[in-house]
């Protein structure tokens, strides 16, 4: 059974569905990055579809091909080793910034890696959203808050909303931009980390990810990422643009806001006292700064 090595030193945030963890590593006199990554078993299908956002060996592949972009740069990759419970990839150390880069930053570089070519690759994610909705059957713990109507209405029009998703032309999307994953600034680039839900979407799926964690407008956001896609030529129509970003925030929200209170849920007591629970308040907070895109997304 794999093990990490003595002396390995276990860095924050390396713990996730398929990730074991996440280590500093000096050999050589450099420092490394080795993340390990272990194989799904027979009862986890999401993570089997080479297409599907949870692909296990998505990174490993987007290492081995040695993808290169422009706006969001991946850390250099070393090696990796592969064996039968999973594999680890070394990559060059990041340190993170003190403070990110600022939002508008990486706004434009998020237009900036749009621009780029993808690789045609089985391995590369498509249908981002589609694919992270997939497994759901609708937000019950939701259903039984104030939020109910409009999440079943949401839930109602998701097909509809993911076809027309889906028929705009595909840029190459990071998939999981978060602050944790922007490590700091290159030039006029942006280090990104945790390539593992690289894929294609419609320009502006990264936008609206990555504007769950912004405090700027959504429509100063927008803006920036407009100009940016005329700066480096990628042909999106703006109305088009704004439907995909307000489908990715509003989607991605209320999921996450459904899996915090279902966490909690279970517990003694009414569900509305829940509420203010520490792992469930921030997500309630995010879902109600997003009405307005809700209110967009639903007005005919």
């Amino acid at each position: 059974m794999w093990q990490p090595q003595p002396g390995w030193v276990p860095l924050a945030g390396g713990r996730g569905a398929l990730t074991v963890g996440l280590w500093r590593v000096e050999e050589g006199g450099r420092r490394f990055a080795v993340k390990r990554v272990r194989r799904p078993g027979p009862d986890e299908p999401e993570y089997a579809d080479p297409a599907g956002v949870g692909y296990w060996r998505r990174e490993a592949e987007f290492a081995l091909a040695r993808v290169r972009h422009h706006g969001l740069m991946p850390p250099h990759v070393h090696r990796i080793d592969e064996d039968d419970d999973g594999f680890t990839v070394w990559t060059d150390e990041i340190a993170p910034a003190e403070l990110g880069p600022p939002a508008l930053f990486v706004v434009r570089a998020l237009a900036r890696l749009a621009a780029d070519p993808a690789p045609e690759q089985p391995w590369v994610a498509r249908g981002l959203l589609r694919s992270r909705l997939a497994f759901r059957e609708g937000w019950p713990t939701l259903e039984r808050t104030t939020f109910a109507d409009l999440a079943a209405e949401l839930w109602r029009r998701r097909s509809s909303l993911l076809d027309r998703c889906d028929a705009l032309p595909a840029v190459p999307a990071h998939g999981d931009v978060v602050p944790s994953n922007l490590v700091g600034a290159v030039g006029d680039a942006v280090w990104a980390i945790d390539w593992g839900c690289y894929g294609v979407a419609p320009a502006g799926a990264d936008l609206g990810y990555y504007a769950l964690s912004c405090r700027e407008d959504f429509e100063i956001l927008l803006d920036a990422y407009g100009a940016g896609l005329d700066e480096h030529g990628v042909a999106a129509d703006r109305t088009d643009v704004a439907f995909v970003a307000r489908m990715y925030a509003v989607y991605t929200v209320v999921s996450r806001a459904e899996w915090a209170l279902s966490r909690v849920a279970a517990g003694e007591g009414a569900l509305a006292g829940k509420f203010r629970h520490p792992a469930v308040a921030p997500h309630l907070r995010a879902l109600q700064r997003q009405f307005p895109q809700i209110e967009a997304l639903l007005t005919p």
